[in-house]
């Protein structure tokens, strides 16, 4: 009976969510359980659940998006009447607990992995962002908005993989520039204020759409890329690879040399092939290429300088040594 109850009660909050308000969201979110403490879990289709969470969660794990903090775990519950990711444009949204909901929109859209999404309203994170209708639009994170398009792309690809043509980029007035040229990049033809023109052919004046199109693209994949540098108009060949940074992974281009970050250039982690640099969990990093850094973007910015090697300036315990990287 209480089942049959269960059931029933959600299947009018489907019929009448849209009338209703976002009072029908909020209860739908408290009979889903999505706030559990500090993260959320939140049911989708096939009884599995998308768990936005620093911490692995207990449930056994499907999927894992280190970029976005992101599982796909099993429902073990079965929730009735999943979320539904709606790819359509929403006019109206609201961020919400299982407590209260706030109207509001959507101010930046999410650039990639290097700039999350802005929401018109300031609310306590995690949360959702959902429709009238109740189907699920986005996470907001303690970092920002993570969009319905990188959570599509989670559930709908085996592994969560994103590919990398070596830059990051900015939107100004419609235009955009390159922020950072990776270095270590085999022929990474771009440099710093580069303005993009087209991608595969197609016009670009977006650069959140930009980032998802390089992204979401199949490592290995060709592609072309036209931009303006001063007068000159040039048009690159380029091969995807495989993207080692951003989201709440350190973006510093030595990822991929195996060694990772927190915000204040404190070591985090490194691979098994840069532990025999010497390194160790909590130096830091104080010089790249003997300019002082003191964040992830000033680091990014420093090491294009790069040639044959980068020398690297490391504190520990006040004694200071040098890593070159090649």
């Amino acid at each position: 009976m209480l089942r049959l109850f269960i059931i029933l009660h959600l299947f009018f909050l489907n019929v009448y969510a849209c009338k209703g308000g976002y009072d029908f969201c909020i209860q739908k979110a408290k009979d889903a359980k999505i706030m559990q403490q500090s993260f959320l879990s939140i049911p989708v289709q096939n009884n599995q659940r998308i768990v936005f969470s620093h911490k692995k969660p207990k449930s056994k794990i499907l999927k894992y998006d280190p970029f976005l903090s992101l599982y796909l775990v099993e429902d073990k519950e079965h929730f009735v009447y999943p979320y539904d990711l709606n790819m359509r444009l929403q006019l109206g949204t609201a961020v919400l607990n299982n407590k209260t909901a706030k109207e509001g929109k959507m101010l930046q859209h999410q650039i990639g992995l290097n700039f999350f999404g802005k929401y018109s309203q300031k609310f306590p994170a995690p949360a959702i962002i959902s429709s009238s209708c109740c189907s699920l639009e986005a996470i907001l994170s303690d970092k920002g908005v993570i969009e319905k398009e990188y959570l599509h792309y989670f559930l709908t690809t085996k592994k969560a993989r994103y590919a990398d043509i070596g830059i990051r980029v900015h939107e100004q007035n419609k235009q955009v520039f390159v922020d950072a040229s990776d270095p270590f990049m085999p022929d990474n033809p771009f440099k710093v204020g580069d303005c993009i023109i087209e991608y595969d052919t197609k016009r670009v004046d977006n650069a959140a759409s930009l980032m998802r199109k390089i992204l979401f693209a199949p490592v290995g994949s060709k592609h072309t890329m036209k931009i303006k540098r001063g007068a000159a108009f040039l048009t690159f060949a380029l091969q995807s690879r495989k993207r080692y940074g951003g989201g709440f992974v350190s973006d510093t281009f030595l990822e991929q040399k195996g060694i990772y970050f927190d915000e204040a250039l404190h070591v985090s982690m490194t691979e098994k092939d840069f532990q025999n640099y010497g390194l160790k969990i909590g130096d830091r990093l104080i010089q790249v290429n003997g300019v002082p850094v003191s964040n992830q973007n000033e680091l990014r910015k420093y090491i294009e300088n790069f040639k044959d090697y980068s020398s690297l300036l490391f504190e520990r315990n006040n004694f200071q040594f040098f890593v070159k990287i090649k």
